[in-house]
């Protein structure tokens, strides 16, 4: 009887994740002509904010922010900066393409530490079936730095904790991040509520990649915000 109820439990808790999809938050989201481009990047299981390097209208630099030395030399030409959030143990056991253990996927259910990625792009990704590109406000722009910011864990000198020089390639590291990983608050979670809190259309709930690329394609295809007549 008590496999039968939790079996229930469970089809139920998934059914109302997966209907989050459908569900969107901040529905009257519209593209600003001429706006800040972005791009909401997945690979198929994990999903990414990717943000211009420098922004001169924001006055944002992440370069600037990102405040090492090497990063700043290494990356100095590159266009674009991808971030995601996630489970440290599911992010450095997938080093050389490798797949997490088992343990390592059942311990990311439960509340643990997190990892934020940063990955350097030379151009902008080019708009497909897992990149959505998306013109925002300066404002909007505004609100979606400060919650990547504030995803990261500071040093005593408010500078971001960088784990390693090295990620899964050349052009990407890790930096210590804020917040606890679990079944509820997963990496899709985390590019979802960063768009939901800047403005930006997204799901009600994503646990999956599909879902935020669901929602951020949605609001690809309205038409434009209409700027005021002169």
């Amino acid at each position: 009887m008590f496999l039968r109820w939790l079996m229930a439990a469970f089809v139920t808790f998934m059914l109302l994740l997966m209907t989050g999809t459908l569900v969107p938050v901040n529905s009257d989201f519209r593209q600003t002509p001429d706006g800040i481009q972005i791009f909401v990047v997945s690979n198929g299981v994990h999903s990414d904010l990717v943000l211009p390097v420098r922004e001169p209208r924001t006055a944002t630099n992440w370069l600037h922010m990102l405040h090492d030395s090497v990063v700043v030399s290494k990356f100095g030409l590159h266009e674009y900066v991808g971030f995601g959030w996630g489970n440290e143990g599911f992010y450095l056991g997938s080093y050389g393409g490798q797949f997490p253990g088992l343990g390592t996927t059942l311990r990311a259910a439960f509340p643990s530490p997190t990892l934020l990625h940063v990955d350097f792009y030379k151009k902008a990704p080019q708009p497909g079936e897992r990149v959505v590109r998306l013109l925002i406000s300066e404002a909007q722009y505004r609100q979606l730095s400060a919650f990547v910011q504030q995803s990261w864990q500071p040093d005593s000198a408010g500078r971001p904790m960088l784990l390693n020089a090295a990620g899964y390639t050349l052009d990407d590291f890790f930096v210590r991040a804020k917040g606890k990983y679990h079944l509820l608050r997963t990496c899709n979670d985390w590019t979802n509520r960063g768009l939901r809190t800047s403005g930006l259309r997204a799901a009600l709930k994503a646990p999956f990649a599909a879902s935020v690329l669901y929602q951020a394609r949605r609001a690809a295809k309205k038409p434009p915000r209409q700027l005021p007549a002169d």
